[in-house]
């Protein structure tokens, strides 16, 4: 299909910080959109991570009290929601929108002005949100004119980033360069296109629920939905898994691309490695449910039949995500070690953020076995919090692998291989002992997993296992990846302020988008590119080797 040109051009920027301000708040350049969200989801995880260590503190030693207790529910729940709905998400769809139109050879967005729009309003439901929560609203908040406006900000979030979801799904169907077919699509473009379609499914039902739930709340008539822990009970799944993994499936785009540059070989085979990413995006079948299927305590002792009913829903929403996930990881991860790779900073950040991933689906899984017993512990809560991680560490990489595109400037490769170790390091240990504490009976928070009819856990750290090392332990993980973000934020702003200007090609890559300048214009391409095979710069370099 040609490309579309849907980017309403505007003139050369003016001098001045004002007119700079305002090329950036009505800009129609994807890669400036993009930005804006992956600039928004970077502030807001340092705030978010702070909240997420204090309260690790308070953990350690629940017998001292850091934190005033009546702050604790609305602090949880603030975590919860930020670190979800404010950096997982728009971290992985502010990545989509300032790489994909490059990677399909467009010289622009579908329908910018939508994906704009969208940043705003999920800015203004993300500052609403917050407000909300601070004057004591959200789940089981005491203030019910503050619980209304959590559910509307969510409301005006889920529309926001669905707007934004729109954009990335209609490029990546209608603004691909002429001959490049769905197979062709490169593999991240595949994996946002499958993302984006998730989300847009997803998030109708999720502000559907929160609908309900607040002219319920609005106007209690009884049934159970006028309290406050509704919230946490008929719309927790738009909190956790399978939907966050679903939200996370960018990474395993990112790390297929990353790993078949460094290989510097066409990544085999596409269809299956295509399909594996497709079964990665099944687990958001369960937003239809509103509750993941779980397999009941017990179901082995249940007649034939009960079995495989509860075992088809189950081995659907949470095995072929994870069959996907893992065939992904082997495949890719074989035909780098086949061809000895280079080093790059981008394929190491796709590896660990990838293999943390996989770690999140297998966890996912067990959560829901009944024989478990890890419902509403903070199993849950460490899974949960391995896709959040995994998916800020892929962010990270694409920032150092498509910075050359949106600044014109590369980041030095040796801190930066060093900052994604110690990032994967602390997400590891962030995630970890959560599992161990949930074994142990430790309870969840906030938004952990319920079905309609459970009761939400409340807060509550005391539990039969060691207190002070499991959590001391998480909040050690926790704040390491912290400071590993801040330090490469850092590294980033000096790089892309001061640093030298990037070659057009520095990492040697096989899509399109290191086919135009660095950084890239405002239109993208000079001239519209016609693709012949999936890795269309090794057709435009003939002289280049191919392995």
């Amino acid at each position: 299909m040609s490309t579309i040109d849907t980017h309403a051009s505007s003139a050369p920027a003016s001098p001045g910080v004002l007119a700079c301000v305002a090329d950036w708040i009505g800009t129609t350049d994807h890669k400036r959109i993009g930005r804006l969200y992956l600039g928004a989801s970077a502030l807001a995880f340092i705030a978010v991570a702070a909240v997420g260590v204090l309260l690790g503190i308070e953990r350690v030693s629940p017998t001292r009290e850091w934190l005033e207790v009546g702050s604790l529910t609305q602090l949880f729940a603030l975590e919860r929601f930020g670190f979800t709905y404010l950096v997982l998400l728009p971290a992985m769809l502010g990545v989509a929108i300032a790489a994909v139109p490059l990677q399909l050879g467009a010289r622009a967005l579908a329908l910018p002005r939508l994906a704009l729009g969208g940043w705003w309003l999920w800015l203004f439901g993300a500052v609403l949100g917050v407000y909300a929560l601070a004057q004591d609203g959200g789940p089981g908040g005491a203030d019910a004119r503050f619980v209304d406006l959590f559910m509307l900000s969510l409301l005006l979030v889920a529309a926001g980033l669905a707007a934004g979801a729109c954009s990335v799904a209609t490029s990546v169907l209608t603004n691909r360069a002429p001959g490049m077919n769905m197979r062709r699509v490169p593999y991240f473009s595949w994996a946002a296109l499958v993302a984006s379609l998730a989300v847009v499914v997803a998030l109708p039902v999720f502000a559907g629920d929160l609908l309900y739930l607040y002219v319920a709340h609005h106007y209690p008539s009884g049934g159970g939905l006028s309290g406050n822990l509704a919230l946490s009970e008929w719309a927790g799944h738009g909190f956790t898994q399978p939907l966050t993994l679903v939200f996370a499936l960018p990474v395993l785009g990112f790390f297929a691309d990353a790993a078949a540059t460094a290989s510097g070989a066409r990544l085999r085979p596409r269809g299956t490695i295509q399909l594996a990413i497709g079964l990665a995006g099944v687990g958001v079948l369960a937003s239809a449910l509103q509750a993941p299927p779980m397999l009941d305590a017990g179901l082995i002792h249940e007649d034939f039949s009960t079995i495989v009913r509860q075992l088809l829903p189950f081995g659907i929403v949470h095995g072929l995500p994870l069959l996907g996930t893992f065939a992904l990881l082997a495949l890719t991860t074989r035909q780098l070690l086949a061809a000895k790779p280079k080093v790059q900073a981008p394929v190491v950040y796709g590896l660990l953020a990838t293999a943390l991933l996989l770690g999140a689906h297998a966890a996912s899984l067990v959560t829901h076995v009944g024989d478990a017993a890890l419902v509403g512990t903070t199993f849950e809560e460490g899974t949960w919090l391995l896709v959040v991680l995994a998916a800020v560490l892929a962010a990270l990489g694409a920032v150092t692998y498509w910075g050359p595109k949106w600044w014109g400037r590369s980041l030095p490769s040796v801190p930066t291989l060093g900052i994604a170790l110690v990032a994967a390091a602390g997400a590891a240990l962030a995630a970890a002992p959560l599992h161990v504490a949930g074994f142990a009976d430790q309870l969840g928070a906030v938004f952990p997993f319920v079905q309609p009819g459970m009761q939400a856990s409340v807060v509550n750290f005391d539990y039969s296992g060691p207190l002070e090392l499991w959590n001391g332990l998480h909040t050690i993980g926790l704040g390491l990846f912290a400071v590993a973000v801040l330090a490469f934020v850092a590294l980033a702003l000096r790089a892309f302020l001061l640093g030298k200007s990037a070659e057009d090609d520095p990492w040697g890559g096989q899509t399109l988008e290191w086919a135009t300048t660095s950084p890239a214009p405002a239109d993208n391409f000079a001239t519209v590119h016609v693709v012949k095979s999936a890795e269309p710069l090794v057709d435009l370099q003939p002289n280049r080797s191919d392995a």
